[in-house]
């Protein structure tokens, strides 16, 4: 074939592919959903258990993000299984979001896994520990009857391998059998944060986890997403420390609209916030016109 007649299938071809690559996956919306396990924050008198959430694919609980107090008894009434579950992820540290670590990683005893489950999490500072450090002082010091799932110890079925995530401009990821993991950091005052993506069978869930969204990380991670998980912690007219740590329902608003997400969850819900959905609702209309839904415990969600 001579030159002239080559480059023009040449380019033919490139431009097949680079269309097919520029094409995202289309969702099987039946084979997963969202539920949250816990919906509030770190408050006693919120009738509610603090954040964690899981994601469903093919029947099963495949991805557990964060684990706040009270979450292990409603992941008992979802009917989950601990030996289904592929990962553990963190966003952040605090109490609200991994209080009942502890409480999964005995209670896994009793349940016949027998392979490893990976836990990914934020770095640290001073303020916090990286997820490393935080396990290792959760299980081997503060629990240290739990220690042998962090050590090569044959009385442990399975082992909880730690991963690090500090990822501040490129997004960070982990393609897992059935599941790929992506995080980036975000701004939670000075503590370290992660916002997660969770994908699986074409669709998308992200995690914005407690933020103040300062940067435009969150935006870029949740880019065409089928579900943005946001926490709704702080009213319109916050200020102060508050205001640094998370972000109001404008900020909501324009992230969801401008990263295209299908569909918005507010989680996270407060005193500060429960009761004020009209409100909530009103700033968040101001840019994004989708569907918006109000998270409370166990409620469950399919793409």
């Amino acid at each position: 074939m001579t030159t002239h007649r080559l480059l023009p299938l040449l380019a033919a071809c490139v431009f097949s592919a680079a269309a097919q690559a520029a094409t995202p996956d289309s969702c099987d919306a039946e084979r997963v959903q969202l539920q949250v396990l816990g919906s509030g924050g770190p408050e006693l008198n919120d009738q509610r258990a603090s954040t964690s959430y899981l994601i469903w694919l093919d029947g099963k609980a495949r991805v557990m993000v964060d684990v706040g107090g009270g979450s292990s008894l409603n992941f008992e009434k979802s009917g989950a299984r601990f030996a289904d579950l592929d990962a553990v992820l963190f966003t952040h540290l605090h109490v609200d979001h991994s209080a009942d670590w502890p409480v999964f990683v005995k209670g896994g005893f009793f349940t016949g896994r027998d392979r490893d489950l990976p836990v990914y999490g934020p770095y640290g500072n001073h303020l916090l520990p990286a997820v490393d450090k935080f396990q290792e002082a959760l299980l081997g010091l503060g629990w240290s009857y739990l220690s042998n799932y962090l050590v090569n110890d044959e009385r442990a079925a399975y082992k909880l391998p730690a991963t690090v995530v500090n990822a501040e401009d490129t997004v960070w990821f982990q393609s897992l059998e059935r599941v790929t993991l992506k995080g980036l950091n975000v701004n939670h005052g000075p503590l370290p944060a992660v916002a997660w993506r969770v994908e699986a069978a074409g669709c998308s869930i992200v995690f914005s986890g407690d933020t103040s969204a300062t940067s435009d990380n969150l935006t870029r991670l949740a880019t065409s997403a089928d579900l943005l998980v946001a926490h709704n912690a702080i009213p319109e007219a916050a200020t102060g420390v508050a205001r640094r740590l998370h972000m109001p329902p404008s900020r909501i608003g324009e992230i969801a609209a401008q990263a295209g997400v299908k569909k918005l969850v507010l989680s996270h819900r407060m005193l500060r916030t429960l009761e004020r959905e009209s409100d909530t609702l009103r700033e968040i209309r101001k840019n994004y016109q989708g569907p918006v839904d109000f998270a409370d415990d166990l409620s469950k969600y399919a793409l």
